[in-house]
């Protein structure tokens, strides 16, 4: 219960206001936690779906750093984790609700150019 009572303050402390829902994975020391860091305000949610899209995120990641088994140190892994998710934001599709998702040759030709032109900026410099 100490842990997530020191979880849930330094969150806290970094987002500087208490969130409207907060979702976990049902551990029991969460409710009473939640309760008296954040307030009574704060819903409490235990989906293990309700925050299936934050736990994907990091999967990319993952797929490279478990080969290495791990990173060295911090710093190696906030390079990493910094030059993976600009690389990754340059490069993904771009798709608004409702926009059809291009085929994947369309994809992969778009991708190509993306990249004969982040070569062709870096060549210049």
């Amino acid at each position: 219960m100490d842990a997530a009572k020191r979880f849930f303050k330094g969150a806290l402390a970094v987002a500087e206001q208490a969130p409207e829902r907060v979702t976990t994975d049902g551990h029991d020391a969460y409710p009473r936690a939640i309760r008296e860091t954040l307030g009574e305000d704060v819903t409490h949610r235990c989906n293990g779906y309700l925050n299936n899209r934050i736990e994907q995120d990091h999967r990319g990641i993952k797929q490279r750093y478990e080969p290495m088994r791990g990173f060295g140190n911090v710093d190696a892994a906030a390079r990493f984790c910094r030059a993976f998710d600009e690389q990754r934001h340059y490069f993904r599709v771009r798709t608004a609700m409702g926009e059809r998702v291009p085929p994947l040759a369309e994809q992969r030709r778009e991708h190509c150019a993306r990249w004969k032109a982040l070569m062709s900026e870096l060549r210049a410099v």
